[in-house]
C-alpha cells in the first residue's frame, strides 16, 4: 500500500467494489465516490461502477461531476434507462429543466412509466 493509498482503495477490484456498494450504502458517498474514482480508472468501459460513482456524486451534490459520468454511461450504454433518469434529475437540480426534460421521457420510454394521463402513445 503506497503513501497515498488508503485501506478504503487497497485490494482487489471486487473487493474494492464491495467497499463502494457498503460506503455508499451507509450513504458515505464521498468515501464511496472515492473508491468507485480509482474503479473507473481501470475499467471505464464498466458501467456498473461509472453509474455508482454518479449517484455518488449526485448525493453528495457535486452535480456537475455527476452529469459528467452520466454522459459517459449514455455513451456506453445509450438505453441504460436509469441513468436517462438520473441525469434527467441531475439536470434539473442544476435548473436546467429543459435540458432535463428529453432525458426524463427517454427514461419513461423506456421503462413504459408514463405520467398520469399519459397513455403511452
Amino acid at each position: 500500500m503506497s503513501e497515498t493509498e488508503t485501506y478504503y482503495e487497497f485490494g482487489t477490484a471486487a473487493d474494492r467494489w464491495d467497499r463502494a456498494q457498503m460506503f455508499f450504502e451507509a450513504k458515505e458517498y464521498l468515501t464511496a465516490a472515492r473508491i468507485l474514482g480509482g474503479l473507473v480508472g481501470e475499467a471505464p468501459e464498466q458501467v456498473a461502477p461509472r453509474l455508482l460513482l454518479a449517484r455518488s456524486y449526485y448525493h453528495s451534490a457535486r452535480l456537475v461531476k455527476a452529469e459528467q459520468e452520466l454522459r459517459v454511461v449514455l455513451e456506453l450504454d445509450p438505453v441504460e434507462s436509469y441513468a436517462h433518469l438520473m441525469l434527467g434529475r441531475t439536470l434539473e437540480r442544476q435548473g436546467r429543466g429543459a435540458d432535463a426534460a428529453p432525458h426524463l421521457r427517454i427514461a419513461a420510454a423506456l421503462t413504459g412509466d408514463f405520467g398520469p394521463g399519459d397513455t403511452g402513445s
